[in-house]
């Protein structure tokens, strides 16, 4: 009764993933976490709702530690909710990142000691003892706004490799488990297509393979080094020895790049939602790894021509994907990052203080 009726819809969605007693305290700590300031613990939500929230503090704190619902199963939920209330068609535009969530404490679930990509530089590297979460969002365009909104939908905690050793657990790189969670929608979604856009830590051979993999329904969009190596088909089987696995090498691209003479000029999509005028040069190739296979790879290389930004090189899995469509979804990225910044100023990521399994996994991806 105390969420607003604009919310009714996506509540009776997520409704369905709880038990009876769990719901109505679920969404008494939904509200609060909204209306409270400073930190988000269970006592702060409490002492802000007061009166409105019935029972024993002791039940609402068990939402987080004991109750039987899945983190997963709410994401996916919320997955589709998503494109069907604001993209019924077309390709659904996703975002993948990592953030770092500090939580210090001798017995805190997961913690480990985290390069910190906000406060560290080229020359520089901080790091953090806390968390490290592995984020899918989904682009949203709103008329309201001037840029698309990055939601996230699913949020998985990456384990240190100390930690898994010493769990006895196999270990699971950021990029596998970006991979783990696409599995997932690409298996309960099997009608919608999807474009995946992340950074050089999301754009590697192996997640690029996953993509060509199911590049009927999946494209990746990443950045690209620009001295990675490319190669032509392999040719056809002479008859004799073992067949090749990949033809002759290409120029690199930065090779290319300081031959060529003439570029495209473009009006693509910029950060921030708007246009800029940049020069463009692309190329293909295939993209090979020794026992991981080849894939077949389109690179297009920026240059902005105000000067205020970095020359950068991007690419893609499909090689027919347009020069100005790779260059927008890669920009289009960069909204994850207001979202991380915006959940820590106004949701209170980082200030939970759960240190069990059950209220690490639920507590800091609720916001």
């Amino acid at each position: 009764m105390i969420l607003p009726p604009e919310a009714h819809d996506l509540v009776q969605v997520l409704a369905l993933h709880f038990t009876s007693p769990t719901y109505p305290r679920f969404s008494v700590l939904l509200v609060g976490a909204l209306v409270t300031t400073g930190r988000r613990t269970v006592a702060n939500l409490l002492r802000t709702l007061r009166h409105l929230a019935p029972g024993h503090p002791t039940d609402y704190r068990r939402v987080l530690s004991r109750a039987p619902w899945s983190g997963l199963g709410l994401g996916c939920a919320l997955m589709r909710f998503v494109p069907d209330h604001l993209l019924p068609d077309g390709p659904v535009m996703r975002v993948g990142d990592d953030t770092v969530d500090g939580h210090n404490g001798p017995h805190v679930y997961g913690k480990a000691r985290h390069r910190d990509p906000v406060r560290s530089s080229h020359s520089y590297t901080a790091f953090r003892y806390g968390h490290k979460w592995v984020v899918l969002a989904v682009l949203v365009k709103f008329p309201f706004a001037t840029r698309p909104w990055a939601l996230p939908v699913l949020i998985d905690l990456y384990r240190s490799a100390e930690d898994d050793q010493k769990r006895n657990r196999r270990h699971r790189t950021p990029a596998r488990i970006m991979c783990g969670r696409r599995r997932r929608l690409l298996i309960r979604f099997p009608a919608r297509t999807f474009v995946f856009a992340g950074d050089s830590g999301y754009g590697t051979h192996e997640v690029a393979r996953f993509c060509d993999r199911h590049r009927a329904r999946l494209t990746l969009v990443s950045t690209l080094h620009p001295d990675a190596n490319r190669f032509e088909p392999p040719p056809p089987y002479a008859g004799t020895g073992r067949p090749r696995v990949k033809g002759a090498a290409r120029p690199k691209p930065r090779q290319a790049v300081t031959a060529a003479t003439t570029f495209t000029r473009l009006e693509v999509g910029w950060y921030g939602g708007g246009k800029r005028t940049v020069q463009t040069l692309d190329g293909t190739g295939h993209g090979y790894k020794t026992s991981r296979g080849r894939v077949p790879l389109r690179w297009v290389f920026v240059r902005d021509t105000t000067g205020t930004h970095r020359d950068e090189y991007f690419f893609t899995t499909d090689t027919s994907l347009a020069p100005t469509a790779v260059i927008g979804h890669d920009c289009g990225r960069w909204n994850i990052e207001t979202t991380f910044q915006e959940m820590r100023a106004e949701l209170g990521l980082e200030t939970t203080r759960g240190w069990r399994e059950k209220t690490v996994l639920r507590a800091a991806p609720a916001p």
